[in-house]
């Protein structure tokens, strides 16, 4: 068995575990970024959109009443069940949901104006195969919404966050820094319109349980945290409490793309 494959059922075991947490999980539910994905993208009512790796389905049910519909995917069965039923008690209705692969989609060429994908692309083990699949399925002119955790563009630093996010869920593949994706969906004719970057703090303990095999685990994590250097502890703005991790942050990433060039662009440069 290859290791994608390897990383791929370790996801699947994580999210089919934990489907339930990740409809409830505040971080995935609320936020600033859910309300700007519409106001970024200001979708027509005739759009069809694609949510890549749904997970608690908290986009689609976000664009939902905006299009004429959304597929939803996510590479775990209970994943989208969970997504699915809390959809249908939000009376959210116009949403499919498919199985399938990030880095493999089952869809036609040019099928969607829309792909959003957030909150995921970390536990993707080829994020060039993503991209590739997501400038194939979005029509000429068509958007990607993506949000994700990224990595500082100090290796050190980025091997470090990396780490912690490993030991805390075996699913984790790696978060990209910025110019990392730049470089992607430059690559694959999707270009910047707008972006924002984010702090994003948690809560240590909701956090480190969501994902957590074990307080065994969980206090490894910690250890991790308390033992790094002063500049690990400020980058992340670690705060501790009588030697207990209390919070910590994040850089999440938003960015709005516009899919232009590929073989017509290149027919008339000719």
């Amino acid at each position: 068995m290859s290791s994608h494959e390897e990383i791929k059922q370790a996801v699947q075991k994580q999210f089919g575990k934990n489907a339930e947490q990740y409809v409830k999980s505040k971080t995935h539910a609320t936020g600033s970024d859910l309300e700007l994905i519409v106001q970024w993208m200001q979708p027509a009512a005739n759009w069809r959109a694609l949510d890549i790796a749904t997970g608690g389905g908290h986009v689609a049910r976000t664009l939902a009443p905006h299009v004429s519909l959304v597929v939803a995917t996510d590479l775990t069965r209970p994943m989208l069940m969970a997504a699915s039923a809390a959809n249908r008690q939000a009376l959210v209705e116009n949403v499919l949901y498919v199985q399938a692969d990030a880095e493999s989609l089952p869809f036609l060429d040019e099928s969607f104006e829309i792909v959003t994908c957030r909150i995921a692309a970390h536990h993707f083990p080829d994020p060039a195969a993503f991209v590739r699949e997501v400038s194939r399925v979005l029509t000429p002119g068509g958007l990607l919404l993506f949000i994700d955790n990224v990595s500082p563009e100090e290796p050190s630093l980025c091997a470090f966050v990396n780490e912690v996010e490993k030991r805390r869920d075996p699913s984790h593949v790696r978060c990209l820094c910025i110019s990392e994706w730049r470089a992607l969906f430059e690559a694959n004719h999707l270009f910047e319109q707008k972006q924002q970057l984010r702090k994003k703090q948690f809560a240590f303990l909701p956090w480190v349980q969501r994902t957590s095999e074990s307080p065994e685990q969980e206090a490894a994590v910690e250890k991790m945290l308390l033992e790094a250097t002063d500049e690990q502890k400020a980058y992340l703005g670690l705060t501790v409490e009588e030697g207990r991790v209390l919070t910590h942050q994040i850089d999440e990433w938003m960015v709005l793309c516009n899919k232009r060039g590929g073989k017509e662009d290149d027919d008339q440069k000719a």
